[in-house]
């Protein structure tokens, strides 16, 4: 992936959550996850 999508890459952290992929679509839990995984990365998360 990161030869198909160098130049948007260039410079940018990547950041592994680590989340397992057991989840269904919107499953609460993982939307909990998500939000405490990602808050220190994303501002004004709601």
């Amino acid at each position: 992936m990161m030869d198909r999508f160098q130049k948007e890459l260039n410079k940018k952290e990547i950041v592994i959550l680590d989340i397992p992929d057991d989840y269904k679509y919107m499953d609460e839990e993982l939307i909990e996850m998500l939000k405490i995984s990602v808050s220190e990365y994303v501002k004004d998360l709601v």
